[in-house]
């Protein structure tokens, strides 16, 4: 005892051990000593453990262990992406599910972790077939698209699942709901129509091969804005796009090929050399009412009449033959698509049948003048309210038909992509990276021509003491060269054509040069014989 330490209250070395607890205590004051209580480990991992320190906990008097606490804070996170994305129940389950399968119960912790719950909730939205667009789980997680990406595959790869196509169709709904409800308000029965609209138009787009090969979601962006202004609905591509969280040019390129595209379908019209892409939003009407009569009709059956051109032309070629026309109209005063070229005739003739306009033989300019008279009548007519435009024509009122659109054509519906390939809409496009493949071999193969001038001018120079006059002279082309040079002479030739010029003296096949692999023409036999005669 007397070697003992000293009390910390007492100072005197009266330290005993109790016998219960094993703590020092002094006999003389009775205080217990503090932090001097520690009892080592011996005999190895089976022996004793100390009084304060226990194995497998976080630290004294913890209740959670290091990996309760990380499942917990995992399945905290879990919980707020699912929130972000409007997930139910059931399908926060089932995300739930998939990280613990791919996890092994184990879950994680780290940058990586969002990125996967990311990629399992885009997984499960299209197992089921319901949009999810990629850039809105990477906008929501918080990462980059290609990560998100790059989990996405790998969660795929890992769970040997086999994803359906994207449906670009219920991507366009889906964006209609968005951005009508952000942006603007508007009724329903246009939402309606426009969901219509946009989906025969997106399938056209398929159809043209737009869609091919690009990000699904710009397309949406310029079909929804397109319909829009056919709907005379103010939205702009910046705020759609913004909303969409795509980029606002690449929304822009898709906008301009879809109006050019409908510039391709209206040259079929009589007045078709007249539409371009400023006007093309005016004559759309028209053009997407022959788009849906054309969707219609049967491509394998021959034709018997020229409705098939998207209007009543009988009607439209009787009236202009008759003396006494007569437009009739509803009771209710609403005019319908057809009623500009629909006639009432008093004595009930026979229609015109195909036969009696092809003994008639009218001709396509005699078509677009009829056209041109009619339209220069209603453009010239004066407004009268909500109902139309009063068109004074012989006496007879023509009112504007606004309910253009009927909806009617299965391409309205979502269709499978070998039965939207088999319609007819009037266009029969090629894919524009085929487009521009074809483009750029004409442009190599002119660089090549010319290549073999300029090589063929400089080894075969033209002989001076020949009786050509076209020739001239040395010093006449000395004196010309100066004059050139002073002039700041311009000569259209880049890098491509001096690497064309290189391949062509190496003797390289004019095949392998149109593919335009220059880097691997140029290691294969310029790089390499220059090397090999080193």
């Amino acid at each position: 005892m007397e070697g003992s330490r000293p009390c910390k209250s007492c100072s005197k070395r009266t330290l005993v051990s109790d016998d219960v607890t094993g703590t020092l205590v002094c006999s003389s004051c009775g205080t217990v000593q503090e932090f001097d209580n520690f009892q080592h480990h011996f005999g190895g991992l089976s022996g004793p453990t100390g009084t304060f320190v226990r194995t497998g906990t976080a630290g004294s008097g913890s209740l959670y262990t290091f990996k309760d606490k990380k499942i917990f804070r995992a399945k905290d996170t879990l919980e707020q992406l699912v929130r972000l994305l409007n997930f139910s129940p059931s399908k926060t389950d089932e995300v739930r599910i998939m990280v613990e399968r791919i996890t092994e119960n184990e879950y994680g912790q780290g940058d990586w972790y969002p990125v996967l719950v990311g990629a399992c909730a885009y997984v499960v939205m299209r197992k089921d077939n319901k949009s999810l667009p990629l850039v809105e789980v990477a906008d929501k997680v918080g990462c980059d698209i290609y990560e998100l990406g790059q989990m996405v595959s790998r969660v795929v790869d890992f769970l040997e699942l086999k994803l359906p196509e994207f449906d670009i169709v219920s991507s366009f709904e889906r964006a209609v709901r968005t951005c009508f409800d952000a942006v603007i308000s508007v009724d329903e029965d246009k939402i309606e129509k426009m969901l219509k609209q946009g989906t025969f138009l997106l399938q056209c787009m398929v159809k043209w091969y737009l869609t091919t090969g690009r990000r699904p979601i710009p397309v949406v962006v310029a079909v929804l804005v397109f319909v829009a202004k056919l709907n005379e609905v103010d939205v702009q591509i910046e705020d759609v796009a913004k909303e969409l969280h795509v980029a606002v040019a690449t929304s822009k390129l898709r906008y301009k090929e879809l109006l050019e595209c409908l510039v391709n379908v209206a040259q079929a019209l009589p007045w078709g050399k007249d539409i371009t892409v400023k006007n093309i939003v005016k004559n759309a009407p028209f053009v997407m009412q022959y788009m849906e009569l054309k969707s219609m009709s049967n491509p394998n059956g021959k034709r018997k009449s020229l409705g098939h051109v998207g209007f009543d032309l009988d009607d439209l070629i009787g009236d202009c033959l008759r003396k006494e026309p007569e437009y009739w109209m509803d009771s209710c005063g609403i005019a319908n698509d057809s009623q500009y070229f629909e006639v009432k005739d008093r004595s009930c003739s026979p229609r015109w049948s195909a036969e009696d306009l092809d003994e008639l033989k009218i001709s396509p300019e005699c078509l677009l003048m009829i056209y041109s008279e009619l339209s220069n009548e209603v453009s010239n007519a004066k407004p009268v309210g909500d109902g139309g435009i009063n068109c004074r024509r012989r006496g007879l009122d023509l009112f504007e038909c606004r309910d253009w659109w009927k909806g009617k054509s299965e391409m309205c519906k979502k269709l499978a992509l070998k039965k939207v390939m088999d319609k007819d809409v009037g266009l029969d496009a090629v894919p524009p990276s085929f487009r521009a493949g074809c483009l750029a071999y004409e442009t190599r193969r002119e660089k090549i021509k010319a290549a073999k001038l300029r090589i063929d001018k400089i080894m075969r120079p033209p002989n001076p003491n020949s009786d050509n006059k076209d020739t001239p002279s040395v010093s006449e082309g000395i004196n010309m060269g100066k004059k050139r040079k002073r002039r700041g002479m311009k000569v259209d030739v880049d890098w491509e054509d001096f690497v064309i010029e290189t391949l062509l003296l190496h003797q390289v096949k004019e095949v392998e040069i149109e593919k335009g692999h220059y880097n691997t023409l140029l290691g294969l036999h310029v790089f390499d014989s220059c090397s090999g005669s080193v």
